[in-house]
Order: structure tokens, then sequence, then C-alpha cells
């Protein structure tokens, strides 16, 4: 095989696997998940530096701890139970879970719950006057409570 001929062929299917993996790149979900997960690590960073160097040493210092609070250990025989450290992570890990959900979960939530989410009402569709019921709107009896219904003025 010519090689000129097949460096062609390599171009040309190589350009397209390019132009390929900039349209996944272009898409909106595989930035905005770089974008959040270049700030979770931020934010767990910034987290555990807090909590490392300031929650924890001002609980050390409530509890009388001599020595940072990351480096208390429990001997157990020879092995080392580093109860500091982990208390450290799980502190960090609960703050997170915190910020997550107190600055993501609750504003999204209260967002997509709005009153401009909401289905709009089925126009065959009016409510009984005696029980509040979804009834046909051409009916002159409540399917719920057999109450008789006005007529009302169909649109044609």
């Amino acid at each position: 095989m010519d090689p000129l001929l097949l460096g062609r062929k390599v171009a040309r299917r190589g350009g397209r696997v390019a132009q390929g993996f900039l349209r996944f790149l272009m898409r909106g979900k595989t930035a905005e998940l770089a974008v959040g997960v270049v700030i979770g690590a931020a934010i767990g960073g910034f987290i555990t530096s807090l909590v490392s160097d300031v929650v924890t040493p001002i609980l050390g210092f409530f509890f009388g701890a001599t020595t940072p609070f990351k480096d208390q250990i429990l001997y157990l025989g020879h092995d080392e139970l580093k109860w500091g450290d982990f208390l450290n992570s799980l502190l960090s890990f609960l703050i997170v879970c915190a910020v997550v959900y107190f600055f993501i979960i609750i504003p999204m939530n209260a967002a997509t719950t709005n009153a401009f989410f909401k289905d709009p009402d089925d126009p065959a569709l009016r409510k009984c006057p005696e029980c509040q019921s979804d009834i046909p709107i051409t009916a002159k009896r409540c399917m719920y409570c057999t109450q008789a219904v006005p007529p009302e003025d169909v649109p044609l």
C-alpha cells in the first residue's frame, strides 16, 4: 500500500475523531460537570483546611489537648488508632454535605417546585362547587358527591 495514501486515510480518520471529540467537549453537560468537579474540589480543600486548622484546634483547646488534634493517637498494643485524623475527616465530610444540602439542594428544590413548573389545568375539566373534585366540563351531576351541577358554557 502506498504510504502517502495511508497517511491521508489516517489524517482523515483522525480529523473525524478530533471533530467528534470537540463536539463531545462542547456539549453543555460536559462543561458543567467539569466546572462542578473543580468547584467541588476547591470547596473540599477549603472545608478540610477549615476543620483541621480552625475547628479541631478549638475542640482540642476545650478538651485540653497538648498535641495537634490530627496527631491524636490511641495505641492498641502495637497498632495505632488515629482518631484525631479520623475526626477531622468526618467533620470535613459532614460540613461539605451540609454546604451541598443548604446551598445547592434546597435552592434547586425551591426553584423546581415553583408554580412556574406546575402543570396547566386541563381545559376539559372543572371543579365541582360542592366537593371541589375535578369533573368533566359537560357534566350535569358530580360523579363523586352526586350533587347536581349547573351547566357551564362550553366554548365551541
